[in-house]
């Protein structure tokens, strides 16, 4: 049954049976075989079917969380015994926010000098779908905000506190001032993050604050794409200090403080409420623990 769980979360989460097939690198028809074949162990329909992927029902929604647990159950199980034959090893899948992406290096490098022989997968994604990647069992833990917007039913551990600066060129009219205030931030022509991303949610409300509005040129998801415009004069940005911080030494870019009001944000891991949890998110949990900055 543990394998047939495993296809049912996988098209719980990709919501499209061919989807699904191909993440699991089955045949469509092996997959809607596997399907039926569980709900006939369960006596129970778990999958609105149409045309296509309808949606699950109620006992599919059930299912899928007892699904989670087991399946989250089994891997704990067989990484611990892992772990106990042969020392702590394997892939950590760490799903990041961009902002925060500057940090990870900070858990890897830490956890690589304890246990050599653990590998890293680092992959850039928005809070939603941190949580959602946790929750599904797709990441390890998330590296998210934890203060700003509702996390649901993950265990959270605080890190560091997220400060905001104005990010300009070295010819701006502003990069010679020790600080900003927002609404003088949202009156320039600025480059931000997209609407989906949590960074942009707290931009904007930092501007609506000031009783301004922000009216950006060029929207992104890549902070590399912003810092190249910031960079060659055609628009500022907004960053939270770590981020901003890579490139403190660019000759090009000055970093400026903003102001009215000096906002702060909790950045720190999420991951999935198991008990226990694998001997791999352990030692990143414990980590993440080790890092904190009241």
């Amino acid at each position: 049954m543990i394998d047939k769980l495993e296809l049912f979360l996988a098209l719980a989460r990709e919501r499209h049976f061919g989807r699904a097939a191909e993440a699991c690198n089955i045949s469509q028809p092996t997959l809607s075989s596997a399907i039926k074949q569980l709900e006939e162990q369960l006596g129970v329909q778990l999958v609105r079917r149409g045309a296509r992927f309808q949606g699950l029902t109620a006992e599919g929604e059930r299912t899928l969380e007892w699904a989670r647990r087991i399946i989250g159950d089994t891997r704990t199980l067989q990484a611990e015994m892992r772990a106990a034959k042969a020392g702590l090893s394997g892939n950590a899948t760490i799903a990041a926010i961009p902002t925060a992406l500057a940090m990870v290096h900070e858990l890897t490098t830490a956890l690589s000098a304890r246990y050599p022989d653990v590998t890293y997968t680092i992959l850039s994604r928005t809070s939603a779908q941190i949580l959602e990647m946790v929750g599904n069992l797709e990441a390890d833990i998330g590296i998210t905000y934890l203060d700003n917007e509702p996390l649901g039913a993950v265990l959270s551990i605080p890190i560091y506190r997220e400060s905001y600066l104005f990010v300009t060129a070295r010819e701006s009219p502003l990069a010679g001032r020790s600080t900003i205030t927002w609404k003088e931030a949202a009156q320039a022509t600025l480059c931000l993050l997209t609407p989906d991303m949590q960074n942009r949610r707290i931009v904007d409300g930092y501007i609506s604050q000031s009783g301004a509005t922000a009216r950006p040129i060029i929207e992104t998801d890549s902070v590399i794409v912003m810092v190249s415009h910031i960079m060659n004069g055609s628009c500022s940005g907004i960053l939270p200090g770590k981020t901003a911080g890579m490139f403190e030494g660019f000759e090009r870019i000055r970093l400026i403080p903003l102001t009215d009001p000096v906002g702060s944000h909790i950045v720190g891991a999420v991951a999935a409420r198991n008990d226990p949890h694998t001997p791999l998110v352990d030692a990143l949990l414990r980590q993440c623990r080790e890092m904190a900055v009241d």
